[in-house]
């Protein structure tokens, strides 16, 4: 547990800087490059399809079941309705990096 209360989150102006250094790209070439990237990932889930990204993972959309649930304050139950979630499974390769 220590290690995630460690762990820094990464905002997307760092995350396009260091992407944009390491692919000798503007950082303006990068953020095109990644919003693009993001609208395509986007528009084949929304269609049902499974991107899988070699050496990296796969990203898909998962249905979640319908469900009870209860409102702490009242007691009072009611039907969650079912939902599509966008889910990511890493690749054994990526896993194999954090043993």
């Amino acid at each position: 547990m220590e290690l995630i209360n460690r762990l820094k989150r990464m905002n997307n102006k760092e995350f396009i800087t260091r992407l944009s250094k390491r692919c000798g790209m503007t950082p303006a070439e990068t953020a095109t490059n990644v919003e693009a990237f993001v609208n395509v990932v986007t528009e084949r889930l929304k269609e049902g399809d499974q991107i899988n990204i070699s050496g990296f993972g796969v990203i898909e959309t998962k249905m979640k079941k319908e469900r009870v649930s209860v409102n702490p304050k009242t007691g009072q139950r009611f039907l969650v309705p079912p939902k599509i979630q966008p889910a990511f499974r890493p690749s054994n390769k990526l896993k194999d990096k954090f043993k």
